[in-house]
């Protein structure tokens, strides 16, 4: 379970405020009316419309920890859902369309039908998450009220706030949001993100953004112990500047060595070796996308990567894992993409 000590992690941990850090690292107090809908500078961002004292943060962080070692897939129906469990996903994320195809389609990106989730939340027994746009706390709230597992606050919908994300704290609901870096992740966590994952490209199938997101995070990582160790808390702070984010959460970030909560690749991953890749760079578990449902063999490569997460060091099971796949998705890559094409960069 992930350790909650450090002041910025304890404001999270059932109270009701919550500490939110801005660009410039400083943090602004969201607090809690009697009504459960939270205030931030005279902006509601978030809260669930509830009077019910949500759960810890330290019981939602230990609910993501029951899915590390695992893959979660993308499933657009009952089907696709069904098939991700019989290959032995850890859960499924419920949409209306994979990323590939929002891509494709254009156009505004929002929630999915209720009905949709309801489908596929009766057709299995492994959790089911949901999307929500950034900033877009109805839709969560109307993720929560139909019983999601988790929601992923996600960039690969279109933006519905400019200025916030959603204060995840106030919801029952554990959320899972991606980022770049360790500043974007320690912004979301003090928000009350329970998970994180990497950012990556979704729905190219090149797996390379995510491979750079999850080494900018091993980096600032490994800048943070350094300046912990260094300068103490002076050094925290000054880090914690240049991020942009909470110091207590950094500090304790460095004092682990890792994330304080589990940390998903995410982002164009589409074969087992691609997987296996992520694990090794130490990444908890695997989102897969449009990887599997868009190439010749969705249930055979979906096996393959839950098999390949499993095993991510064994060269010999890797090179089973990957024999005789059929098709991958043709993809995109992300080097010839406008920058304007990109799904990282919403949020920050």
């Amino acid at each position: 379970m992930a350790s909650t000590h450090g002041s910025a992690a304890l404001s999270l941990a059932g109270t009701a405020t919550s500490a939110v850090a801005n660009g410039s690292g400083s943090t602004s107090t969201n607090t809690t009316n009697g009504n459960g809908n939270s205030n931030s500078n005279g902006n509601g961002n978030g809260a669930g419309s509830k009077t019910t004292t949500p759960p810890s943060f330290a019981v939602k962080a230990g609910l993501a920890q029951m899915l590390k070692g695992g893959v979660i897939m993308d499933v657009t129906n009952a089907e696709q859902a069904r098939i991700a469990e019989e290959a032995g996903a850890c859960a499924v994320m419920a949409l209306e369309r994979v990323p590939a195809d929002i891509r494709k389609d254009g156009g505004v990106a929002r929630m999915s039908d209720p009905a949709v989730i309801r489908e596929i939340q009766d057709a299995v027994t492994i959790p089911v998450m949901a999307k929500a746009r950034i900033g877009h706390f109805v839709e969560c709230q109307i993720l929560e009220a139909l019983g999601v597992d988790y929601i992923d606050e996600s960039e690969v919908l279109t933006p519905a706030d400019d200025a916030y994300h959603v204060e995840k704290a106030p919801f029952s609901v554990p959320f899972v949001c991606g980022c770049r870096n360790l500043g974007e992740a320690l912004r979301r966590i003090a928000e009350g993100a329970a998970m994180i994952r990497t950012k990556g490209e979704a729905g190219t199938g090149d797996v390379v953004e995510a491979v750079k997101h999850m080494r900018t995070v091993s980096h600032d990582i490994a800048r943070a112990r350094s300046a912990l160790q260094e300068n103490g808390d002076a050094g925290i702070r000054a880090l914690a500047r240049e991020l942009g984010c909470d110091a207590g959460l950094l500090r304790q970030t460095a004092e682990l060595g890792r994330l304080p909560v589990v940390n998903f690749a995410a982002g164009g991953v589409a074969t087992p070796a691609d997987a296996a890749l992520m694990m090794q760079l130490g990444c908890d578990g695997v989102f897969v996308g449009s990887g599997i449902f868009k190439s010749g063999d969705a249930a055979k490569r979906a096996k393959a990567i839950v098999r390949a997460t499993t095993h991510f060091r064994d060269a010999k099971v890797l090179a089973e894992c990957s024999t005789g796949l059929g098709e991958a998705m043709v993809g995109i890559n992300v080097s010839v993409m406008k920058p304007e094409d990109k799904l990282a960069g919403r949020g920050w």
